[in-house]
């Protein structure tokens, strides 16, 4: 009996990987990196910071890609205002 769970988990598992598509884990690993840290060391909870970590860097991603398809990338004029526009004078 043993021996046939394992097959169809096997199974489960290969087929699922013809099935599901590329993964885009823009944000995810950084996020989840702070955030399993962050939960590490509040309580030792690093597997729930990892993945509230992972949804705030996936929804920072998300955001930052809208901006630049909004605005035409990080060249355009109105990303870049006010950032690095004072010249130092030294």
């Amino acid at each position: 009996m043993k021996t046939v769970m394992i097959a169809a988990a096997a199974l489960a598992m290969v087929s699922m990987a013809f099935v599901a598509g590329p993964a885009n884990a823009a944000g995810c690993l950084k996020g989840a990196m702070v955030g399993g840290t962050a939960g590490h060391f509040a309580g030792h909870h690093g597997w729930i910071g990892a993945g509230v970590g992972c949804a705030v860097g996936r929804h920072e991603a998300n955001k930052r890609a809208r901006h630049q398809m909004n605005d035409g990338g990080y060249g355009s004029s109105t990303y870049n205002s006010g950032y690095n526009s004072r010249i130092d004078p030294r």
